[in-house]
């Protein structure tokens, strides 16, 4: 795999495997399997060690017999040890350590600088080159950190016996750099109970009295990603209402909690809030305690040279225009690298307009490599010409800047490129063959939060795992894994894709697409224990992917179906049923742990139910008084019931904890109606309907928006007997007076599932039929309903027996299409050094198929490609639309779309390209519904058995779902439901 380093994994898991009793052999039989299959054996293998550490084996023993490192035993406890010399970001890990300890064992465990003052048993934390027992430990052989010296954000932990005169045990944990000695400690605190998210969350710390480490722990790890870290955006009004509060501005009080948040996930790159603030400027200790935590910082992609957006409009002299104005900005410029000289920092590089805007000057390629030399003149002015190359800098290819980029503009070898999504989480583009070897690199900037079109979404988390790691890891094949940043909007709606995202930075070969559902389950366990971590997960989720399908901000009436296969019924109760799960396991849960389960699992689900609910409410309200439904205004009472309980939810949050997180997810999302948010939620725009006092009967049907007594042609949908096995009709009253209605049928076929009701709002009939009494080839009948109107409705029932002489195989057809989900195929076949693979969760409705592994090639020539094939039974011959709906990825690699091959029944397959519309408008609607769908049109000879394949052309193509139209199909936004498979 391009950009991958297999050795450094592998040896990893030797380390590991090599100090468990009898695993030697397994281990290098193993080695020689997919590094995926490689991490999933080990960590099934030593997963009854029931590890606190999402996804890392278990540190902890059961007992101290044995030998093993008694960190807080019954009558001894184990010294802290951290020399003062080292790095004070490593000493502050220390002392965080010694207080998670306290925290689990309610021990406190003395924190020693002095050497000489050391026996028994320690834990020895340091950092190579800064701790003078750890150096001492290396050069007496006691310690062979080779593998990890002068690594990058490297750290090695391992239990020694007798490593120096008065130690008779010493965990030691040596870093590489002052974040890899950190990363060390912190992983202890996690691997003892300590969540990432014991504050910012406020889950609760694991507590245990004695706390004992496996003697044979010897482990080395490393980041496959350099800079890995979020950025702090869109922050006003929750995160900027809820800092003043409590800290008064963005000020060191309160980065001090994000850098730790970031250091103990693992982190080391930062984008600090901007909007109104500007990070060095706001408080000159920002810079200093950044730095002292080993946090890298930079500014965003449009703020250049460490200097905020708001920093210009505080000190900058006329206008933000370097064709106009260069001296002024030139010195802005020397400023900002002259104060952040003494700092680890990376520098942005070229220009935007101001507030994130494109520059007034157009596409004017030769100012900004103007701007761009001028910039590089500066570093090197400011940090010497030799230095000029090892300055960190960044070139951030956002928006129109990659337009810059395709038409020829360029920047030195040594500078990061950093590629950037649509804002919509969907890479624009990757490098190739020949960008993968500048010597800069590249990265990733991407969203989990924009302010912008075709809608900000701003106020919870909507994007799923699956999506993140499908994205990412192509990133990481295409070596894009300098820098990966993410926009997290206010941080904390967002915990669990700010952690999924982390930990794949980290290493994204620990995290297969296998391993996609096992994240939650990890997750959810590290946070609130073993019982109920599977329905927890399921719960995240669901609810994550729900959201992904439409974001809360995007939905309103129109959007999930009221009349075809009953959509939005079903997707309201999907969603409610998730958070009435999450409301029961909130009450099941000890006391101390439902606030965080309140806000990483409880609000996030029922929050997303509600804003369905209501929406779905609101579409009932105006199609039943369209109809003249008595019920209507029921509909429109439980919308504002919904949004009431809206701010209720809100509120509740705002409670929590002794009002610690007042003014979060406080975002407006109700009531958009172009791209930018409303200054307030705005409840949704109720149909009045007023009933007359007299009895009076009216009739829906399913499928039709028209009610009778109006006039026309009343008809359920065609019954088959391998479609859908109920349609319903529905007796409403247009009046307030109740009344009887009568119901019959006109052939014994038909099954009705009452016959006499009493209506005083509305009542629902069930019609199904009874095949074994229909006879063969087209049949009707209808249903005669009888109330208060003159004559009654009679509506129509038609039927469709084939008759076939052996039972069908596959998918069969019903209802006029074939519907599949794309992991149901029948075989794969083709080329065997590809094949069409699954990717778990990565679906709106289940999942999707990509062709893996993932390289530069294409198959121009469908017939050697690999493909995956799908039985099909039709019972006609004819024209056929058969649609694919893909996941909207863009064209990452220049010159190329993202192409399948489509080919039923051995025709000549039809190469098709997914992104051949790269309208604005096509676009839009691929983000709204993270779909885009196409179609193909294809001929049936003959009515029966019928084989469908889909060929590889290109990498990257996911494909989600399948239908076929035969005719019958109906529109929807999710697509029908998958059909019978025989």
């Amino acid at each position: 795999m391009s950009g991958s380093h297999p050795n450094d994994t592998r040896r990893f898991f030797f380390i590991v495997a090599t100090h468990r009793h009898g695993v030697f052999t397994m281990t290098r039989q193993i080695l020689r399997q997919p590094l995926w299959l490689v991490f999933f054996f080990l960590v099934t293998l030593f997963s009854s060690a029931g590890s606190l550490a999402l996804g890392e084996d278990s540190w902890l023993t059961a007992s101290s017999r044995g030998g093993q490192f008694v960190l807080v035993g019954n009558k001894t406890q184990a010294s802290l040890y951290i020399d003062s010399n080292d790095f004070s970001g490593a000493q502050r890990s220390a002392r965080h350590l010694q207080q998670d300890i306290a925290k689990v064992s309610g021990k406190t465990l003395a924190l020693i600088q002095d050497a000489s003052q050391l026996s028994g048993t320690a834990v020895i934390m340091g950092t190579i080159g800064k701790s003078a027992l750890i150096d001492r430990l290396i050069a007496e052989g006691e310690l062979d950190v080779s593998d990890i010296r002068d690594q990058w954000d490297a750290y090695h932990v391992q239990v020694l016996k007798n490593p120096l005169p008065h130690i008779k045990q010493a965990l030691v944990i040596a870093g590489s750099n002052k974040r890899g000695t950190s990363y060390g400690i912190y992983s202890l605190s996690e691997q003892i109970g300590v969540s990432p998210w014991y504050w910012w969350a406020d889950v609760p710390i694991k507590t245990r009295p004695l706390l004992f480490i496996n003697k044979a722990l010897h482990l080395q790890d490393q980041p496959r990603v350099k800079y890995r870290g979020i950025f702090l955006n869109d922050e006003a009004p929750a995160l900027t209402n809820w800092v003043k509060e409590k800290y008064g501005d963005y000020n060191a009080s309160f980065y001090e909690k994000v850098f730790e948040l970031l250091l103990r996930l693992k982190a080391n790159f930062l984008w600090p809030a901007m909007w109104n603030n500007a990070f060095a400027d706001d408080d000159p200790q920002n810079m200093i305690l950044a730095d002292d935590y080993g946090i890298v910082m930079s500014t965003s992609h449009h703020e250049p040279m460490m200097r905020a957006d708001k920093e210009w409009n505080r000190y900058g002299k006329g206008p933000w225009e370097y064709s106009t104005n260069p001296d002024n900005l030139y010195q802005f410029w020397v400023d900002g690298a002259k104060r952040n000289k003494p700092y680890e920092s990376i520098y942005t590089l070229g220009m935007r307009g101001q507030e994130d805007e494109p520059m007034s000057e157009g596409e004017n390629i030769d100012l900004l490599e103007r701007i761009v030399r001028d910039q590089r003149k500066i570093i090197a002015d400011v940090f010497g010409q030799e230095q000029l190359t090892q300055v960190p800098q960044v070139w951030a290819l956002y928006k129109e800047v990659q337009g810059f980029y395709e038409r020829g503009m360029r920047v030195p070898e040594d500078v990061i490129l950093l590629w950037c999504d649509d804002n919509w989480g969907n890479i624009r583009r990757l490098p190739t063959p020949e960008e993968r070897r500048r010597r800069g690199g590249a990265g990733v900037y991407y969203h989990f939060d924009y302010v912008g079109g075709p809608r900000s979404y701003r106020w919870i988390n909507s994007v799923s795992t699956a999506k993140i790691w499908e994205q990412m890891h192509l990133a990481y094949t295409y070596d894009a894994n300098k820098i990966w940043v993410v926009n997290v909007g206010d941080l904390k709606p967002m915990e669990y894709p700010i952690e999924f995202f982390l930990r794949m930075a980290w290493n994204p070969e620990a995290w297969p697409k296998e391993r996609i559902p096992e994240f939650g389950k990890l997750w959810a366990e590290r946070e609130f224990g073993k019982t109920h971590a599977q329905a927890i997960a399921r719960i995240v989720d669901g609810y994550s992917r729900h959201n992904l399908r439409r974001k809360p901000e995007l939905q309103d009436a129109g959007i999930y179906h009221q009349l075809h296969y009953r959509e939005a019924d079903r997707v309201t109760a999907e969603i409610k049923a998730l958070a009435q799960e999450a409301e029961a396991l909130y009450q099941q849960l000890p006391t101390n742990y439902r606030d965080a389960f309140y806000q990483l699992v409880l609000h996030p689900t029922a929050a997303s139910a509600v804003i369905t609910e209501m929406y779905d409410m609101q579409a009932k309200n105006q199609l039943y008084a369209q109809q003249g439904r008595a019920s209507a205004n029921r509909y429109a009472e439980k919308v504002r019931e919904l949004f009431a309980a809206d701010e209720a939810l809100t509120q509740r949050y705002h409670q929590l904890n002794n009002g610690k997180w007042n003014h979060m997810m406080a975002q407006t999302r109700i009531g958009y109606t172009h791209w930018n948010n409303p200054p307030a939620n705005t409840l949704p725009l109720l149909y009045d309907y007023q009933p007359h006092g007299a009895a009076d009967m009216g009739v829906a049907i399913e499928g039709m928006t028209q009610a009778w007594p109006a006039p026309g042609q009343y008809e359920l949908p065609r019954f088959d007997p391998y479609g859908q096995s109920e349609r319903y009709i529905d007796i409403f009253n247009k009046g307030k007076t109740p009344f009887t209605a009568l119901a019959k049928t006109s052939a014994p076929w038909i099954i009705i599932n009452n016959t006499s009701m009493q209506v005083k709002d509305e009542q629902r009939l069930q019609v199904s039929i009874d095949w074994s009494k229909v006879p063969k080839g087209q049949a009707s009948g209808n249903v005669q309903i009888t109330g208060t109107g003159w004559g009654g409705a009679t509506i129509k029932v038609n039927a469709f027996n084939p008759a076939l002489r052996k039972d069908p195989k596959g998918f069969v057809e019903g209802d006029g299409y074939i519907a599949i989900e794309a992991e149901h195929f029948a075989r794969r076949g083709g080329n065997t050094s590809f094949r069409w693979d699954i990717i778990p969760q990565h679906g709106r409705t289940l999942s999707s198929i990509s062709p893996y592994p993932i390289t530069d090639y294409s198959f121009e020539e469908p017939a050697k490609a690999p493909y995956v094939e799908y039985d099909l039974y039709l019972f006609q011959a004819g024209d056929v639309e058969i649609t694919g709906f893909f996941a909207p990825s863009l064209a990452f690699f220049p010159g190329r779309g993202l192409r399948y091959a489509i080919s039923l029944n051995g025709e000549k397959p039809q190469i098709v390209d997914i992104v051949a519309d790269m309208s604005e408008q096509a676009w839009e609607e691929s983000v709204k519904r993270d779909i885009r769908t196409i179609s193909s049109r294809h001929r049936v000879d003959r009515a029966g058995p019928q084989t469908l394949r889909i060929y590889m052309v290109d990498p990257g193509v996911s494909l989600q779902k399948v239908v076929i139209n035969t005719g019958g199909l109906k529109p929807s936004y999710l697509g029908p439901t998958e059909s019978r498979r025989y």
